[in-house]
């Protein structure tokens, strides 16, 4: 079972969740505090960080953002307003998903599955290794590199782009790829979609303004393509 770091401050929340996720298997480092988060990191070695927004000291923000300048962990933020803005600065300093508090442990495990499940991209008789201009895209290896340099993608970015070139020029919706590459079955939030858009043209696109890879088609949806 994946190994996971809860990082949140509200003593209910946190010993619910750990002994939910406990309950059903998975080994959990439980803190209170951004800073006590990171330093575990190395130590717990970690399959996925649930981390909570609003944190003392360093915020969940802030926590994220290291996290993801280190390396692609999953990170998955939890977040007593879903409508919030925090919500967005979240996804954009690199969060994979997020739940709105409180949770069910069977919808917290289930959004833990979605984001650690390998990547199953459409098209089976798709090449391994295939080129689209200056990205190769290794889809055994689940690698990406542009102009020979290796991409740190997160795990969504991955999953999106994959998903996306796998059909070039096919248009998909963002209830679509919240389907397909979040796994939301429901009417989920396009803020994922969009943000993760984003993340992932600041570092596949020359001109992420003015994307060649990833297109926007205004009232549709995204698309990959064409070169």
């Amino acid at each position: 079972m994946p190994r996971v770091l809860l990082i949140e401050d509200d003593p209910s929340v946190r010993e619910g969740v750990e002994l939910g996720l406990r309950r059903r298997g998975h080994e959990v480092a439980a803190v209170a505090a951004g800073e006590e988060g990171l330093a575990a990191l190395p130590v717990f070695r970690p399959d996925l960080v649930l981390l909570d927004l609003m944190l003392p000291g360093i915020n969940g923000v802030e926590v994220c953002r290291r996290i993801r300048e280190a390396g692609q962990l999953p990170i998955i933020m939890l977040t007593a307003r879903g409508d919030d803005f925090d919500v967005v600065i979240g996804l954009e300093a690199g969060a994979d998903d997020y739940i709105v508090k409180p949770a069910r442990t069977e919808v917290i495990e289930a959004r833990i599955r979605a984001v650690l499940r390998r990547i199953d991209a459409p098209g089976t008789e798709r090449p391994a290794i295939e080129r689209h201009g200056e990205l190769t895209l290794d889809r055994a290896g689940l690698t990406v590199t542009k102009a020979g340099r290796p991409l740190a993608l997160a795990p969504s970015e991955l999953r999106l782009l994959l998903h996306l070139s796998a059909a070039p020029e096919q248009v998909f919706s963002r209830q679509q790829l919240l389907e397909h590459v979040w796994e939301h079955s429901y009417h989920g939030d396009a803020r994922l979609v969009d943000a993760c858009v984003r993340r992932l043209r600041n570092k596949i696109e020359d001109l992420p303004g003015s994307p060649r890879y990833i297109q926007t088609l205004r009232g549709f949806g995204y698309r990959f393509g064409p070169l």
